[in-house]
């Protein structure tokens, strides 16, 4: 009698829709459960090499928190590519303009850097408010703690 392991495949992850509150949600806790949702990392049937993630939506993006001082002390960079093209942004900069973007650069740091971490990342949607619009899918609330 053979006995051998299962490997998913791309097409046996059925793509739940879910939407997470970040509203009063602690910025790293959020982008570690957000992280292992899209990697699939509940999901029994989960295999490192396939796609076996959810579908985020995550809303209120401009009311996560981040503890202690990072708010004024954590930086972000990016580079024109240019001698001396190095930009540095706060974090209360980045919540005041864009704040989808705290959570995006949180979540995209924990995400494998190679073709599957990218196109598990197009699976995360982040807004500012309240309002999405993915209300076709039906996507059911997590509540992380």
């Amino acid at each position: 009698m053979k006995k051998y392991t299962y490997s998913a495949k791309n097409s046996d992850n059925e793509g739940r829709w879910c939407v997470v509150d970040a509203s009063g949600a602690v910025l790293g806790r959020l982008a570690t459960s957000i992280a292992s949702r899209l990697q699939g990392k509940h999901n029994p049937l989960y295999t490192p090499h396939a796609d076996t993630g959810d579908w985020i939506v995550v809303i209120n993006a401009d009311k996560v928190m981040l503890t202690g001082k990072k708010l004024d002390q954590k930086n972000y960079y990016r580079h024109s590519g240019y001698t001396g093209g190095l930009k540095s942004t706060t974090a209360r900069e980045l919540k005041d303009k864009r704040p989808e973007d705290l959570v995006r650069f949180a979540v995209k740091g924990m995400l494998p850097k190679n073709k599957l971490g990218r196109k598990q990342f197009k699976k995360l949607k982040v807004y500012a408010g309240d309002q999405h619009p993915h209300e076709a899918q039906n996507p059911e609330v997590l509540k992380f703690n």
